[in-house]
C-alpha cells in the first residue's frame, strides 16, 4: 500500500508532529462540534471508560454480597437492582459500543484510505445519542434503579414491578439508534470510500469484522427497539401484546428480545475478533493464515447469528422439534468461530513471535474465548441446557465470551493502536504486568462459577447454601485482582499522554495504511489519496520499502 511506502523512524529522533488532529483546533467547543472521526472516537473512549467503571462498581458490590451465604450487605430488592444496572450498563453502554465506536471509529476510514466516515455529522450525532442514553440510564439509577434483570422479562417488566423500567428502556432505545447510525456509517464507508486498489480482499480483517457486525447492528437493533416500545406501551396504556389476559403472548417477548440479543453477542465479539487478527499478524510477522476463510467466517457468524436465538428458550415451552432445530443451528454457528481460532493458531505456527502487551492480551482472548465457546456447546445441547439454565454456569459462560473475550480484545486493540492515537508509547513492563494480572484475576473470578453453577447454584440469588461459600469467596477474591488489572491501564495510559516515549509513525513495524501516516494523524488523515498496490499483511513488501519515506 503506498502513498509512497512505510517509514520506520529512529525512535531516538522521532518527534510528535506539530500539527495533528489533537491540536489543529483547540477548546471544548471544537471537540463537542467536531466532525473528525478520530476526535469522536476519543470522545467515545472517555465516555465508555466512565460507564465501564460505574458498571464495574456494581459488579464489586455484587461480589461483596456473595462473600457470605446470607444476605447481610443489602436487601434483596437492592441486590436485584445491582445486577440489573450492572448488566444494562456493561452490555448497552460498554460492550456493544466498545470496539466499533472507539477503535473502529478511529481506524476504519484510515484503513480503507478515506479522509473520514461517509457521514461525519451522523457520526457525531451517534455519540450524542450515546450520551443521552447514558443520562437516561444513570437517571433511572439515581431515582431508585430498575430490578427486571437486563433481559426485561415479561410479565415482570410490564405488570409486577414498580421500578424505573420505562426510563431505563428509553435509555436503551436511544442507545440502539446510536448503534444503528454507527453501523450504517461503517457499511457505507467500506462500500463506497475505499482507496484506489483497495479491493474487498485487500481489506484488513478488522474492516471485515466491523462490516459484519454493522450488518447485525442495522438489521437487529430495530427489533430490540420496537420490543422495548411495546413493553413501555403495555406498562403505560395497557395494550395486550405480551399479557395473556388481553390476548397477548409472553413467549412473543422472548422471541423478539432474543432475536436481537443473541446477534448482539456477535455485535460485541466480531469487532474484537478483527482486533485479534491485526495483532496476531503483526507480532508473528506473517499474513493471517487463510485470509479469505477468516474474512468469510465473519460474514458467516453474522448470518448464523440470526438463526440461533431460541436456544435461550429451551425451558420456556417451545416445541421439542423447534428446540432440536435450534440446537443444531447452535452447533453450526460454532464452526466459523472455530475457523478463526484455528487460523490464528496456524498464523502463529513458525511465525517470528514477539510478546509485546497487545499480543499478551490476544493470547488471553484466544484462551478465554475458546473456553467460553466450548461451554456454549454444553448449553446448545437440550439435555444439558435444561440442567444448567439460570445457574451460575450461564454467568461464567457469558463472561468468558464477553469479558474474557471482548474485553481482552478491546485492551489488546487499545494498547496496539495507542501509539497511533496519541503519538506516545506506554511503559511496557507495567503493561505486561497488567495483562497478566487481568488474565489471572479473570480465571479466579469466573472459573469457580462453572463449578457452583453445575452443582446447582441459581444466578441472581443473593443467598445460597453454605457449601458454595468457599468458591464464592475465591470468586470475589479474583474480582479484586481483576479490578487491579483493569485499573492499571487507565493509570499508565493517562501517564503516557505526557511522559510516554515518542512513538513515531510505525513503532510495531506493522503493515496497513494506518501505519504509513504520522502519529497522531492529520485531521484529514492523508495528504494525498493513497494507492493500494499489494495484499494485506504483506511483510515482504514492507521489508522491500522500509527505507522509503511516507509520500
Amino acid at each position: 500500500m503506498s502513498t509512497g511506502a512505510l517509514h520506520l523512524p529512529d525512535q531516538a529522533t522521532a518527534r510528535i508532529p506539530k500539527v495533528n488532529y489533537l491540536n489543529k483546533e483547540l477548546g471544548i467547543k471544537s471537540w463537542l462540534l467536531t466532525g473528525d472521526h478520530k476526535r469522536i472516537a476519543m470522545l467515545y473512549l472517555v465516555s465508555i471508560t466512565f460507564f465501564f467503571f460505574i458498571g464495574g462498581a456494581f459488579a464489586s458490590l455484587i461480589r461483596l454480597e456473595l462473600l457470605t451465604p446470607q444476605p447481610d450487605l443489602m436487601a434483596s430488592d437492592t441486590y436485584n437492582k445491582m445486577f440489573t444496572m450492572h448488566g444494562v450498563i456493561m452490555i448497552f453502554l460498554f460492550l456493544v459500543p466498545s470496539v466499533p465506536a472507539t477503535i473502529g471509529n478511529f481506524l476504519i476510514p484510515i484503513m480503507v484510505g478515506a479522509k473520514d466516515l461517509a457521514f461525519p455529522k451522523v457520526n457525531l450525532l451517534s455519540w450524542y445519542l450515546y450520551v443521552f442514553a447514558g443520562i437516561f440510564i444513570l437517571a433511572s439509577m439515581i431515582l431508585g434503579g430498575v430490578d427486571t434483570g437486563w433481559t426485561f422479562t415479561t410479565p415482570l417488566s410490564t405488570h409486577y414491578l414498580n421500578t424505573h423500567v420505562i426510563t431505563t428502556g428509553l435509555g436503551i432505545f436511544i442507545a440502539g439508534f446510536s448503534s444503528i447510525f454507527t453501523g450504517l456509517n461503517f457499511i457505507v464507508t467500506i462500500h463506497r470510500m475505499r482507496a484506489p486498489g483497495m479491493t474487498w480482499f485487500r481489506l484488513p480483517l478488522f474492516c471485515w469484522s466491523n462490516y459484519a457486525a454493522s450488518i447485525l447492528m442495522v438489521l437487529g437493533t430495530p427489533v430490540l427497539a420496537i420490543t422495548l416500545v411495546l413493553v413501555i406501551l403495555e406498562r403505560t396504556i395497557g395494550i395486550g401484546v405480551f399479557d395473556p389476559a388481553k390476548g397477548g403472548d409472553p413467549l412473543l417477548f422472548q422471541h423478539l428480545f432474543w432475536f436481537y440479543s443473541h446477534p448482539a453477542v456477535y455485535i460485541m465479539i466480531l469487532p474484537g475478533m478483527g482486533v485479534i487478527s491485526e495483532v496476531i499478524s503483526t507480532f508473528s510477522r506473517k499474513r493471517v493464515f487463510g485470509y479469505t476463510a477468516v474474512a468469510f467466517s465473519s460474514v458467516a457468524i453474522a448470518v448464523f447469528g440470526f438463526f440461533v436465538w431460541a436456544h435461550h428458550m429451551f425451558i420456556m415451552g417451545i416445541s421439542n422439534y423447534s428446540a432440536l432445530v435450534f440446537s443444531l443451528l447452535t452447533m453450526l454457528v460454532a464452526v466459523p468461530s472455530a475457523i478463526k481460532i484455528f487460523n490464528w493458531a496456524f498464523t502463529l505456527y513458525k511465525g517470528s513471535i514477539t510478546f509485546e502487551t497487545p499480543m499478551l492480551y490476544a493470547f488471553g482472548f484466544m484462551g478465554l474465548f475458546t473456553i467460553g465457546g466450548l461451554t456454549g456447546v454444553f448449553l446448545g445441547s437440550m439435555g444439558m441446557d435444561i440442567h444448567l439454565t439460570e445457574t451460575y454456569f450461564i454467568v461464567a459462560h457469558f463472561h468468558f465470551v464477553m469479558v474474557g473475550g471482548m474485553l481482552m480484545a478491546f485492551l489488546s486493540g487499545i494498547h496496539f493502536w495507542w501509539p497511533k492515537m496519541t503519538g506516545r508509547m506506554y511503559p511496557e513492563g507495567i503493561s505486561k504486568l497488567a495483562a497478566l494480572t487481568t488474565f489471572i484475576g479473570f480465571i479466579l473470578t469466573f472459573f469457580p462459577q462453572f463449578v457452583v453453577g453445575y452443582n446447582g447454584m441459581p444466578r441472581r440469588y443473593h443467598a445460597y447454601p453454605p457449601e458454595f461459600q468457599v468458591l464464592n469467596v475465591l470468586s470475589t477474591a479474583g474480582a479484586s485482582v481483576l479490578g487491579v488489572g483493569y485499573l492499571l491501564p487507565m493509570l499508565y495510559l493517562a501517564w503516557s499522554l505526557k511522559y510516554g516515549k515518542i512513538a513515531g509513525p510505525n513503532p510495531w513495524e506493522a503493515t496497513g495504511l494506518e501505519w504509513q501516516i504520522q502519529s497522531p494523524p492529520l485531521t484529514e488523515n492523508f495528504v494525498v489519496t493513497p494507492i493500494v498496490d499489494h495484499e494485506a499483511y504483506d511483510y515482504e513488501y514492507m521489508e522491500a520499502h522500509k527505507e522509503q519515506l511516507v509520500g
